[in-house]
This record gives structure tokens, C-alpha cells and sequence, in this order.
């Protein structure tokens, strides 16, 4: 049994002081108030569950800094983010991974839905291992400490407009899998670990037609994979337009024409919708992934979080470009995002906030996300001393902190972060290596 004590921990029920986590394994065996037992690793500042990033395409962190030149919108960003998969091998997608794995975990990340669709070679032929791409990143993921759920993403159409679908352009092919039942027939090779899960996704209305968006659905009910569905949805005004233009509805009500609406679906970004959008994603107690740092850096606009979780949805976050990496910002994000729409404060409480930063169970961790007993055991500590935590109150420490107050991360009860070190070494080195291998290429 290992021990682990913190001045301070957020708990299920708030903040508590002088807290002991016994470990047995990889959960929390006893949680207990006192002082520090001798052979107890103390931890600095304040406690918090392990933050679940819930929206990742590890690959778009090679974007950073990279997209500003000459302004343009969400379409021309899309452009160089094809530039850069179509650099991608399995080699080198692992290492970038790797890398972008463990800068998440120095931020206090210990579980990551990855939103996976860059699945064959770049002329859309399948690797002798059809699934080398998907295995690359379980193994990057292992290897960063932080536990994975590769949303394997079925992607079929190149674009939508008022005409129809569109065939996989060029830059797409590699993708594709041609239909629900080739994709099918590849995910049922990858397998679930101790610390990956193999979970699905559609990329988009815009991507899957109709007819295969119901067989999607109809698979993914069968239980011939976890049960867990995302989808971008209405992240942008032309993809609202396009799909009334062409199915007469909306994408909320596309999917939940499918059957695709219940517990297990996240709606990611679910920037632009209509108040019966909002309903039937209530609702269906679905759960909108939102994704503010990408949303607020590609101009996508604000989501009704506060209408959202009204109306009976759940709420989420991820880090999805990559543009920053820090769970902390993307909470602050959620909530001053709110104040500008509305121009009021406080539209999430804390305990809100905190609910959808470590939402594990959305992507299929729901063992993780909670200091309780019985839980996984992660932990991450967060420095109350730092010049931009010294004097904030730790239950509110939300508000202050950043990804760099990070001390310490314990996932399942191993060390992963120590002292701001992460087991793999200098991430930042790594990180540079690694994109610039990329666009060397």
C-alpha cells in the first residue's frame, strides 16, 4: 500500500484538509482527515482528481503557432491541418504522440478520448496492420502515462453541401474505410488494455451519409464495440446550412433521426444550435464535449453551456488543436465564455466546473474522476504558491492556476509527473524533435 498526504483535497463533498489517500493497487483504498503519517508522500498545495481530456487529435499539436499567417477562417486553418496528416506514418505519429501525451499529463491529464480518423496511408491503401495508426497512438498513450480511449472515427464522405454528399477529396483518402462495414470490420480488431479502450465515432454529419450513419448506429447498439458514440456537431454555421439545405434538418436532428441521442453520446463542440437542439440533447442526458481554447483560436463562436446543462445534458472538455494544453484555461474558458454571451458572472459553479473537467466516464472511464474510495487513483497536485496561486483560496484554486502549477500526477497509482518532471524526461525537448521531424519531411 503506498500513502499519499495533502494539506489540501478537493473531495466528492468539497474541500477537506489533512488528507491521507491510501492506495491498494490502482484505487483509493481508505481516504482519511489527520495529520501526515510518517511514511505518507507528502504532496504540495492542494489535491485534485485527474482531468479528463475528452476531445484530442494528437497530431494537431504540430499546428501550434502555425495557422496565424494571414488570418482566414476555420476552412483555410483546415487546409495546413491536412498538411500536416498527410506527413504522418506510424513512426513518427507515435513519437508526436508520445510527446503530446505527456505534455498532457504534466498539465494533470490522466485520461484522453482521441478522436481518431487518420486510419491508412496517404493514398488511402490500409497498412499491412490496418489498424498500425490506431496502435501507434495506444502505444504512445501507454507510454505517456496517461490512460487512452482511441475513438475510432468513421469517416466516408469528403463534405456536404446543398447537392449531397461529396467523395473523399484527395487529401481524405486516407481517412476513409469505403463503408460502415469495412471501418466495422477494422475496429473489431483493435482490443481494449488496462489502461486503452477501444471506443467510436463518427467525424461529422457532413462525413457519414445518412443511410451509413443509421448502419453506424445500428453497429455500435449490437455491442460489437464499447458503447460510446462522439461526433462533431454544428461546430461551424456552414455545416448547419449545408445539412437543412440538404437532409431539411439539423444535425442534432439528423442524429437523433439515427438513434445516434442517448447517455453515451458526445455532441463535441455543439457550438450552433437551435433551442430543439438543445432539448433533445437534454433530453437524451448526452453530453456536449466543449472545447473552448480550439473553439475561441479557430473563430468557431460560443456553445449554450449554461442552456445545455438546463436542459439535462452533461458537459465536458477537451483540448481538441492543441492550440493550448491546459485543462485549468479550458475550465476558465467554459466560464468566461458564458459571462461575454450573457454579460453575466458566475454561470457555472465550481462544482460544475470542476464535473466537466474530469468527466472520465464520457469516454468510457467512469472508475476514474473522483477523490473517493473505490476510484481509480489518480491524483494532481497543484502548487498554491506560485506567483499566480499565492493567496487563492484552494477550493478555488480553478480560477488561478495553469497547467505550469502542476507539481505532481499519480495515475492509478503510479507516479507519472514528479516535482514537475515527467518520467519520460524534458517533454519539451521531445515535443521539438518531433515536429520538426514532422514538417522536415
Amino acid at each position: 500500500m503506498t500513502k499519499y498526504w495533502a494539506e489540501f483535497a478537493i473531495l466528492p463533498d468539497g474541500l477537506a484538509r489533512n488528507v491521507t489517500f491510501h492506495i491498494e493497487g490502482d484505487v483509493f483504498d481508505r481516504i482519511e482527515s489527520g495529520q501526515p503519517q510518517g511514511d505518507a508522500h507528502r504532496l504540495p498545495g492542494v489535491a485534485l482528481p485527474g482531468f479528463a481530456n475528452t476531445h484530442s487529435h494528437a497530431f494537431h499539436r504540430a499546428l501550434r503557432g502555425r495557422t496565424h499567417s494571414g488570418g482566414g477562417t476555420f476552412w483555410t486553418w483546415r487546409s495546413r491541418m491536412y498538411d500536416a496528416a498527410r506527413r504522418l506514418n506510424p513512426d513518427n505519429y507515435l513519437t508526436l504522440a508520445r510527446a503530446t501525451y505527456a505534455e498532457m499529463a504534466l498539465a494533470g491529464v490522466t485520461s484522453v478520448g482521441e478522436f481518431h480518423y487518420v486510419h491508412h496511408a496517404p493514398d488511402g491503401t490500409p497498412y499491412d496492420n490496418p489498424n498500425a495508426m490506431g496502435e501507434a497512438l495506444q502505444q504512445a498513450a501507454r507510454e505517456a502515462g496517461v490512460r487512452l480511449t482511441l475513438l475510432d472515427t468513421c469517416y466516408l464522405a469528403g463534405g456536404l453541401t446543398a447537392d449531397g454528399h461529396q467523395p473523399l477529396a484527395p487529401e481524405q483518402r486516407r481517412f476513409g474505410d469505403g463503408d460502415v462495414s469495412a471501418w466495422a470490420e477494422r475496429v473489431s480488431q483493435l482490443w481494449d488494455d488496462a489502461t486503452t479502450r477501444v471506443g467510436t465515432a463518427i467525424h461529422s454529419v457532413r462525413a457519414v451519409p445518412r443511410a451509413q450513419l443509421q448502419e453506424f448506429v445500428q453497429y455500435v447498439g449490437q455491442g460489437q464495440t464499447w458503447q460510446t458514440m462522439h461526433a462533431h456537431v454544428s461546430e461551424q454555421p456552414a455545416e448547419n446550412e449545408a445539412c437543412e439545405a440538404f437532409y431539411g434538418m439539423t444535425p442534432v436532428e439528423l442524429l437523433s433521426e439515427a438513434g445516434a441521442l442517448g447517455p453515451n453520446f458526445s455532441a463535441v463542440h455543439a457550438t450552433h444550435l437551435t433551442g430543439a437542439d438543445i432539448a433533445s440533447l437534454g433530453n437524451a442526458r448526452a453530453t456536449a464535449a466543449f472545447c473552448p481554447t480550439t473553439e475561441r483560436d479557430l473563430a468557431d463562436g460560443i456553445g449554450p453551456a449554461r442552456e445545455l446543462l438546463d436542459a439535462g445534458a452533461r458537459l465536458s472538455l477537451g483540448s481538441d488543436q492543441h492550440a493550448v494544453i491546459d485543462p485549468f484555461e479550458e475550465v476558465r474558458g467554459l466560464e468566461s465564455h458564458e459571462r461575454l454571451r450573457t454579460l453575466h458572472r458566475g454561470r457555472l459553479s465550481q462544482d460544475e466546473l470542476i464535473a466537466a473537467a474530469t468527466a472520465h466516464d464520457t469516454i468510457g472511464w467512469s472508475e476514474a474522476g473522483a477523490l473517493r474510495e473505490g476510484a481509480k487513483a489518480d491524483l494532481v497536485a497543484v502548487d498554491l504558491e506560485s506567483p499566480r496561486t499565492a493567496g487563492v483560496p484552494a477550493e478555488f484554486v480553478l480560477t488561478a492556476a495553469t497547467a505550469a502549477d502542476v507539481t505532481d500526477v499519480i495515475r492509478d497509482g503510479d507516479p507519472v509527473v514528479s516535482d514537475r518532471q515527467h518520467r519520460l524526461g524534458d517533454v519539451g525537448r521531445l515535443l521539438t524533435e518531433a515536429i520538426d521531424n514532422l514538417w522536415e519531411k
